[in-house]
């Protein structure tokens, strides 16, 4: 545990190795990202009181709990720093160093795996298209997700309109007595911009369309493909917001640690004062 400059009545118990802008930078620094985690976790809570059971079944880990998870854990961790900071408080801090070293390690390792294992990458992603496109009518937020990524990738199921069959509305069997049997989505349509009222009913009967056929009224090209031309053509935007959340764990981790040895070297000057005290002939 850390100790507090000397404050004692000569000169040489006034001085400080620890620096007081690396103190509260630290501390102002954490304090940031310790309302930050708040935020995530009230949005989490709230996400997962007002949701269904079964909202996001399809995907691996529903939304509300990724939140809960990063917020309980940046809370952690910021208030390790906040606190460790302001009391000089050596345990904390290497604590606070300590998980963010580990967890800046983890990111890397798994940015270079997803990276050397595309494939299964590519297979995972995969799956979750497809078993969102599967409950796409079980949960409105699912929906509206699927909708949106359609809309801004300008696509349509997974890897083709077709996907849409397996979902149980969509389905293009005779045996479905839904009314949206053979259809897609509406945002899977080719809309104008002039077109200020959208036809939600423009998808029907689309999968009994040929390749070039339904290509004249909806996107006909499968998400996944999309998706994945889409890194390829951003990958400088991706890098920099990989860089962008790795700049402030490195801060972090190298003022905690620039604290660490300041409160060290104070501790060292402490016992060097309190020794000459109580033996001024040594």
């Amino acid at each position: 545990m850390g100790r507090t400059g000397g404050r004692g009545a000569q000169g040489d118990e006034e001085f400080s190795f620890v620096s007081p802008v690396v103190k509260y930078l630290l501390f102002f620094f954490n304090t940031i990202f310790w309302i930050i985690s708040l935020v995530l976790i009230s949005i989490g809570v709230y996400a997962r009181i007002t949701k269904h059971e079964t909202a996001m079944a399809c995907l691996t880990v529903d939304p509300s709990i990724l939140l809960l998870i990063v917020g309980v854990l940046m809370f952690f961790l910021t208030f390790c720093g906040c606190v460790g900071s302001l009391r000089e408080n050596i345990c904390l801090l290497q604590t606070f160093c300590i998980c963010l070293t580990i967890l800046f390690l983890l990111q890397l390792a798994a940015g270079i795996l997803g990276f050397v294992f595309s494939d299964k990458v590519r297979h995972k992603v995969t799956e979750m298209i497809n078993n969102a496109i599967l409950h796409y009518r079980d949960d409105l937020d699912l929906q509206n997700l699927i909708d949106f990524g359609q809309k801004e990738f300008a696509c349509c199921g997974g890897s083709s309109y077709m996907d849409w069959s397996k979902n149980i509305y969509f389905n293009c069997t005779n045996e479905n007595p839904s009314r949206e049997r053979c259809a897609v989505p509406f945002s899977c349509c080719l809309i104008s911009k002039g077109e200020n009222v959208i036809n939600t009913m423009c998808g029907h009967g689309m999968q009994e369309l040929d390749h070039n056929q339904a290509d004249a009224f909806i996107y006909t090209n499968g998400c996944i493909d999309k998706l994945v031309n889409w890194i390829h053509s951003n990958l400088f935007l991706l890098g920099g917001i990989a860089l962008g959340l790795a700049i402030p764990q490195l801060v972090g981790i190298l003022l905690s640690q620039v604290l660490i040895n300041q409160i060290q070297d104070q501790i060292k000057l402490q016992d060097y004062n309190q020794q000459h005290r109580s033996d001024p002939w040594s």
